[in-house]
């Protein structure tokens, strides 16, 4: 899975996915996500990650490279194949997309994630993902292992706020033996005492990784505050007393509480008939219980809370921070103009080099001449009912204050003076790194997977261009308003962060004066 913040015009659920948990064979030429990490058939720790619900990874195309990703883009409209879906009796959808390729992509993508948690079991999620993989009842870690490696295919798991995701890439030919597997995985782990203790120790130090991760602290600390003493602003893998604490009882609770066939999809692309695949399902599935009599467990309730953290250390050598404003959930019509909106901002880095006039993006204009900033990426989070739509940045300790000038200012320009050249601009990168980024059959399945439980469906690519199509800068315009101007942020900063401007100073950026 390739995870890192997303860019100029990501969209993603479930910021700070964590897991990675992987079983890797070694002959079918798949490569192996990040989110894996070890030699062959092992089972190696998680590794922190962010998620793309949609597979959007977007960034700024100039010159000839634009017109070349134009076309590759109209090519993938032309050659979609149809999206199949079909229910199963007990509420669990299967879903899939036959492209006639020789390898495929199955997985399970399951409505269950940190936000399903509570103070005392928080990190459960995390930790459930982390056993998937270390024994059934009718195979042991080691057979297991043999198994994928004589297939030449990959397991992989990951967890994130609010979906835990398992899936395999293997031969089309072994379709029903990796669906079988994932079946198995989810059903009858044995969750055996002495592996919970060894994965103990495993996700504890996965912490320690985490810790040195700034962007993910800070993402973390952003989360908390905004979402102060909800769901979402607890951490996937858990505070560390829960970690120590969690045992198998916590682990089979939350599999019967929330392994629900309603709440369940089997996604598939790549070499996968759509017939064999529901078969499959219903041999292997169809024995998932469907949602009990007073109905699914609720999705606990969240609110957004302007404010900010901050972590001063001045002995480190740049600053990392974070702000951002409460956006739309997933199935909110706001949330395509913001990813339109989210576009405009972009991205930038020192390493990509060029001249200041071939960056698309003022504010990257502006942070390379003015050498404000090492990077900065812009970000649009999705869950099911909100969001947080913001920026990402890494700054000198004598720059933040310039640098969060500029971006609340770039932020009210969108809000009162966009132009229509700038938003047709935006809307065409987004949708040729929409297309570009459906490459290949796990990002496909990837797609599926979320679209399913976000939106109960799979959005056709033109009806979801026909969207982007009809947003003008007036939308723009007045979406940014509705979202941005006189809003109070969250804030999350860590680092030498003494120059960075006092909440209510930063609050006060966000009015629109005029001059």
């Amino acid at each position: 899975m390739v995870r890192g913040l997303e860019a100029g015009g990501a969209v993603h659920a479930g910021v700070c996915s964590r897991g990675g948990t992987a079983v890797q064979g070694g002959s079918c030429g798949l490569a192996r996500p990040s989110g894996g990490r070890g030699p062959s058939s092992q089972i190696p720790a998680g590794r922190a990650r962010r998620p793309h619900p949609q597979g959007l990874l977007l960034c700024v195309h100039v010159g000839t490279g634009r017109l070349r990703a134009s076309k590759a883009a109209t090519e993938v409209i032309l050659n979609v194949p149809e999206t199949r879906v079909s229910p199963l009796e007990n509420g669990l959808q299967v879903a899939s997309e036959d492209s006639g390729l020789s390898t495929c992509t199955v997985g399970l993508w399951i409505d269950a994630g940190s936000r399903y948690e509570n103070e005392k079991n928080n990190g459960t999620a995390h930790f459930l993902e982390h056993m998937a993989f270390k024994g059934t009842k009718k195979r042991s870690q080691l057979d297991l292992e043999l198994e994928i490696e004589n297939m030449g295919a990959h397991l992989n798991a990951y967890t994130s706020r609010e979906q835990t995701v398992y899936y395999a890439k293997a031969f089309s030919k072994d379709l029903p033996r990796a669906v079988e597997i994932l079946a198995d995985i989810i059903q009858n782990s044995t969750l055996g005492e002495a592996e919970i203790e060894r994965e103990r120790g495993v996700i504890l130090r996965e912490m320690q990784e985490v810790e040195t991760n700034l962007q993910e602290v800070v993402f973390d600390y952003l989360h908390a505050t905004a979402y102060q003493k909800t769901a979402l602003g607890r951490t996937i893998l858990g505070p560390t007393e829960n970690i120590k604490s969690i045992n198998r009882n916590d682990l089979v609770e939350y599999i019967t509480t929330h392994y629900k066939g309603p709440r369940m999809v089997l996604a598939a692309a790549g070499g996968v008939c759509h017939d064999e695949l529901l078969d499959l399902a219903k041999c292997h599935f169809g024995n998932l219980p469907s949602a009990p009599e007073g109905g699914l467990p609720p999705l606990p309730p969240c609110s957004f809370t302007g404010s900010e953290i901050r972590i001063r250390d001045d002995k480190m050598p740049l600053a990392h921070l974070a702000i951002a404003v409460e956006a739309a959930g997933w199935s909110d019509p706001d949330t395509i103009p913001l990813m339109v909106a989210n576009t405009l901002i972009g991205n930038w880095d020192r390493s990509f080099g060029g001249g200041v006039q071939n960056l698309s993006s003022k504010l990257a204009q502006i942070a390379c001449h003015g050498n404000l900033c090492h990077s900065f990426q812009s970000f649009n989070t999705c869950y099911t009912d909100t969001g947080l739509w913001g920026l990402y940045m890494v700054c000198e300790p004598s720059t933040i204050q310039d640098m969060v000038h500029f971006v609340q200012r770039e932020w009210i320009r969108l809000c009162t003076s966009v132009t229509e050249n700038e938003v047709a601009r935006a809307k065409n990168l987004l949708k040729t790194n929409m297309l570009l980024q459906l490459d290949g059959s796990t990002p496909i399945c990837e797609d599926i997977g979320r679209q399913m439980l976000c939106y109960k469906r799979r959005i056709p690519i033109p009806e979801l261009e026909a969207r982007i199509d009809a947003i003008d800068a007036q939308t723009i315009r007045e979406i940014c308003t509705k979202y941005i101007c006189d809003k109070h942020p969250a804030v999350a900063a860590v680092g030498p962060i003494e120059q960075l401007p006092e909440y209510s100073k930063i609050c006060s950026g966000m009015y629109w004066r005029r001059e």
